[in-house]
Parts: structure tokens; C-alpha cells; sequence
């Protein structure tokens, strides 16, 4: 009788044992997947997004103001600007149509516009998936509620393998805040967003004026002069 119940116990300690084992696993993973969560990762920004940035150069050749319409879904990106290039002021206002390689520059007072080919590739607000963390901030302060924005900064390299570049986007939403990049021409470039809005309220800004629908390609663009990029809209 009393080698029946030794043996029951044991059994029933054995028992407990292995729930115990399998419980302290589970939560083990649990947790693991619980950080793994919380750790920020590579994301994309909304694909309609409307707001402004300032651009500014290492070597200070370059500072400008602009207010920029973005559609991830169509490949389209309106930049409206004014700025100071070589000690010379200028205002230009641009339509990107990467799906066309076709860029229009527009003077809407003077009801005329320009065509050139586009020769970049769209590039999405996003950041990459290779990209490595640098860290997690508040920008302003974190004593109080809606003091604080809390932002994740990436750092990483160039797809074209140029230099280096560092991003900072924000935790909820990914909407960029700033983009830092190296050039060999300008040294590091400082592109800065704000006033940010998802969607865009007058998608018909997307689109070519009317004026526009009878421009050509210039002579000019179809000889030895290099086709227009996004970062020679704020070189002129």
C-alpha cells in the first residue's frame, strides 16, 4: 500500500515537472515575440502624403523651401519651391511623372511649361528593408502628454553604393521627419519634412496643366544634355 502511494506522488511530481517545463517554454516564446514586436522595424510611409521640407548642402551652395505633393500609387511627385543656389535665388514649380520618364516644368502665371525626360527611377518614402537601426528619440520632450514625438532613425547605404544615408521617420504612421545623405559633389545633403498630411487634396494637381498637353521635348533634350533627375530640380 504504501509503495502504491510513493509511486503515485512521483508520478504526479513528474507530472507537474513536465507542465511546469512546457509552461516556463511557452512563455519564454511569448516574450520573445513580445520584443520582437516592439522592436521598430523597416516600414513604408502612406502612399498619398502632402507637406513640406527644406534642402540644404553640406558645402552651402544650396538652400530651398518647398511644398511637395506625393502619390506612391500613380509614381507622381509635385514640388513647388524657392531657394538659393550659388548665392542666386529661384522659384521653380515641377510635375514627376516616373511612370512616363517625362518631367514638366510649369509657369502657371505665364501659362507655359517645359518638358524633359526623367531618367530616375520612383523612389518611395520608406526605409529599406537592409537598413540598420541607430536608435529611438522623442523629438521635444517626453514629460507630458503631446509633448513629445517619438521617432525611429535608420542608417544604411546607398542603393547605387555612393555613400552612406540616415533616415528618421516617425513610430506610428512612418511619416518621414528627415533624410540625410552623402554626395560626392555636395558632401552630405540635409532634406527636412514637416507639416505632413496624409492624402492629397486636390489630386488634380497630379496632372499636367492644360497648357502643357502641347509641349515637346526641347532640342536640347535630346542632345548631349543629361536627361533631369529629382536632385537637379533644386541645382539650377
Amino acid at each position: 500500500m504504501c509503495v502504491c502511494v510513493c509511486v503515485c506522488v512521483c508520478v504526479c511530481l513528474s507530472h507537474q515537472k513536465e507542465s511546469m517545463r512546457t509552461f516556463i517554454i511557452v512563455l519564454l516564446s511569448l516574450l520573445a515575440l513580445t520584443c520582437l514586436a516592439e522592436r521598430p522595424q523597416p516600414c513604408s510611409s502612406p502612399p498619398l502624403l502632402t507637406g513640406a521640407l527644406t534642402m540644404s548642402t553640406q558645402n552651402e551652395k544650396l538652400w530651398t523651401y518647398a511644398r511637395f505633393l506625393y502619390d506612391a500609387l500613380g509614381q507622381r511627385l509635385r514640388i513647388k519651391e524657392k531657394g538659393n543656389y550659388e548665392n542666386k535665388t529661384f522659384t521653380l514649380d515641377a510635375l514627376l511623372l516616373y511612370k512616363e520618364h517625362v518631367m514638366f516644368l510649369i509657369d502657371e502665371p505665364k501659362r507655359q511649361c517645359t518638358k524633359k525626360e526623367l531618367m530616375t527611377e520612383f523612389q518611395p518614402f520608406a526605409v529599406p528593408k537592409d537598413a540598420s537601426l541607430l536608435g529611438q528619440a522623442v523629438l521635444g520632450s517626453s514629460s507630458g502628454r503631446g509633448m513629445g514625438l517619438l521617432v525611429n532613425t535608420w542608417s544604411g547605404t546607398l542603393s547605387n553604393n555612393t555613400g552612406k544615408y540616415m533616415a528618421t521617420v516617425t513610430e506610428f504612421g512612418c511619416i518621414p521627419v528627415s533624410t540625410a545623405y552623402q554626395t560626392a559633389k555636395y558632401g552630405w545633403v540635409l532634406v527636412s519634412l514637416f507639416n505632413n498630411v496624409i492624402g492629397i487634396a486636390d489630386p488634380q494637381e497630379l496632372n499636367p496643366p492644360d497648357f502643357c498637353h502641347q509641349a515637346d521635348m526641347s532640342a536640347a533634350e535630346h542632345g548631349n544634355k543629361p536627361p533631369a533627375d529629382f536632385f537637379s530640380l533644386f541645382l539650377k
